[in-house]
Parts: C-alpha cells; structure tokens; sequence
C-alpha cells in the first residue's frame, strides 16, 4: 500500500527545494543497483533529514541503517562546525557505494561508517548525541531505541522512519505483517514512555519525531 498518492507526492516535490544532483545520482544508481531501493529516503524525506539537522545543528549523529548513504549525506548537512555522524550497516555489500557518494559529497572525514550489528556496535560508540535516525529492520526498533537512549542527550532528538508501513498498521490485526505489528509496538513504546515527546508525521512511509525530556 502507499500511504501518499502519487500525485500528491508530486506535488510535495513540486514545493520542496530540488534533489542536489550528487543525492539525484545516488538516487538512481540505488534503483539500477540495489535490492529494495525503495528503502532509500528520496527527495522530499531527505530534504526533511537536512532541514531538521540544518535547525539543531548537531555536534553528534547517529543513523542505524546506512544503505546507499543517501540520509547520512543528507543528514550531515546540517551539522556543526566540528561535528561527526555515525552510521551503521550490516550490508558490507553496499559499503562501496556508499563509500564512494560519502566522499564525493566531501564527509568522508565526518562520517564514520560502521559495517556489522547495531545492537553491538552502539555500545561501543562512547558518544552522547544531539540527533538519532533510525531505518533498520523494524523488528530491531524497540531494542535500538533502549540501547540509545542513555547515549541521547536530554532535548535530543530520535527519528523513527517507516512507522505507517506501507499504510498496514490501521488494517486489521490479522492483515498487519510483522513488521507492521513491530511498528505499532514501538509507537507504542514511544509513547507510552513519561521520559519522551512524540509526534508522528505522515512522511511518506511515517516518521516518528521523539524528544527526549
């Protein structure tokens, strides 16, 4: 199911400040090259990513979910003079092509990329950090979000993506796959949390904006 129609989504584009032609290449070599490319954030969402990195200007970045590289480009935009973003991945296949746009995008030096399970990588990681992506396996969100919590600054910020799922988590129980399910549960969780603001925006797949008190 898609939860925005496509006209509507072009109309969105229509009013949203052009995909730079470095994210428009990555953009379409994704979909030549890589398996689900429809995981990649694209234009609008991705002018979203740097805009909200662009209003809190963060020392500190975290993403879990790396795939082509386009989000962390487009997070780390935005962030301060001397800040640095984390991403991880467990595809090492797609590590060169996100190698390769990180550095043509000139953050090779700010973006550090971190190939393996978040789960065990984000304890590792002795940071505190302003901002929070996460665009993992869904089934994982519930465990990323207890694993960072304590390493997210008190006013920071995590981003939840995919949370509508395709538009299944408002069908019936028995028509919600897994990962839709997983969703609700981490909604759930978010909300349910006294430490935490929530608001969910209905971009494109469904972005949870969580706020830490």
């Amino acid at each position: 199911m898609e939860v925005i129609s496509r006209d509507i989504q072009a109309f969105a584009e229509k009013y949203t400040a052009p995909e730079p032609e470095l994210l428009y290449r990555l953009h379409r070599e994704t979909y030549l090259k890589a398996d689900q490319p429809h995981m990649l954030s694209g234009h609008v969402q991705g002018r979203f990513l740097t805009m909200v990195s662009q209003m809190l200007r963060p020392r500190r970045i975290l993403e879990i979910g790396t795939y082509t590289g386009y989000s962390a480009i487009c997070l780390a935009q935005g962030l301060a003079e001397d800040g640095h973003l984390h991403t991880i991945d467990i595809n090492e296949e797609l590590e060169e092509m996100s190698s390769r746009y990180i550095a043509e995008a000139g953050f090779s030096a700010r973006i550090t990329q971190h190939t393996g399970r978040a789960a065990e990588i984000i304890p590792q990681l002795n940071e505190t950090f302003d901002l929070v992506f996460i665009d993992a396996d869904k089934a994982g969100y519930n465990g990323y979000y207890d694993l960072v919590w304590e390493k997210l600054r008190p006013g920071g910020f995590m981003l939840a993506d995919n949370v509508l799922y395709h538009g299944e988590v408002v069908l019936a129980e028995e028509e919600q796959s897994n990962n839709a399910k997983a969703m609700i549960g981490f909604c759930e969780k978010a909300v349910a949390d006294g430490r935490a603001e929530t608001l969910l925006l209905t971009l494109r797949d469904g972005v949870l904006l969580i706020r830490k008190k």
